[in-house]
């Protein structure tokens, strides 16, 4: 297995939560802002509790969050 298929929608996430920061989130899940760095590159796919912690972080259901696969950005 090569590249990373699991994806996210973090960065517009932010954004349309009156701007959040990558530090006010990771502050908010309990992580470093690198990590959040690493999710919005796609270089790292988050645990299960972390992948729940951020979409409740948002008031999401996980899969308006991560998605699996290849998927257009919104």
């Amino acid at each position: 297995m090569g590249k990373n298929l699991v994806g996210n929608h973090i960065r517009k996430l932010r954004f349309n939560h009156d701007e959040m920061t990558q530090q006010q989130l990771a502050d908010k899940v309990g992580v470093t802002r690198q990590t959040i760095v690493a999710l919005e590159k796609g270089n790292y796919s988050p645990s299960l509790e972390l992948a729940f912690r951020i979409a409740h972080a948002f008031n999401l259901p996980l899969e308006e969050v991560f998605f699996y696969g290849d998927q257009p950005k919104q």
